[in-house]
């Protein structure tokens, strides 16, 4: 039994509970930046929750399409991706990106990589034009 209340006292690890506790453990250079990350994505559109996923605090819909890059050398980064697995669509992931943002990983995700929080301050409303493409595929 205590194992099973021990297990009933951790937040799911799809909730807000779980990121909050992650970022409070979470020593990071740019943590203020990755707080930041977390309010544009959050403010995007009701329908984004996030979530831990893949040791990271990462963001949902109908399903997980966005997680934080916390290894990242300088800076941080987002990895915008449709799910866990490869996904090919008929006509292509078509995203508009007139500032550049996007790194292409592959044909079904791609990485936008930021210096600091300034630096994503600066660039946020290219980010949120990039998102909103982005959660049209999800």
């Amino acid at each position: 039994m205590a194992t099973r209340s021990a297990q009933s006292s951790r937040p799911s690890a799809d909730s807000t509970a779980a990121v909050d506790a992650f970022m409070q453990a979470l020593d990071h250079p740019h943590k203020d930046a990755i707080e930041a990350l977390r309010r544009v994505l959050l403010g995007l559109d009701p329908a984004v929750a996030e979530g831990i996923k893949w040791n990271a605090p990462s963001f949902r819909t109908s399903g997980y399409f966005a997680t934080t890059h916390l290894r990242a050398k300088t800076g941080i980064g987002v990895i915008l991706h449709l799910g866990a697995k490869a996904r090919e669509l008929p006509d292509g992931l078509r995203i508009d990106d007139p500032a550049g943002l996007l790194t292409w990983l592959g044909t079904d995700r791609a990485m936008v990589a930021f210096a600091d929080a300034d630096d994503l301050h600066g660039k946020r409303e290219a980010f949120e034009r990039v998102l909103r493409q982005w959660l049209q595929y999800v």
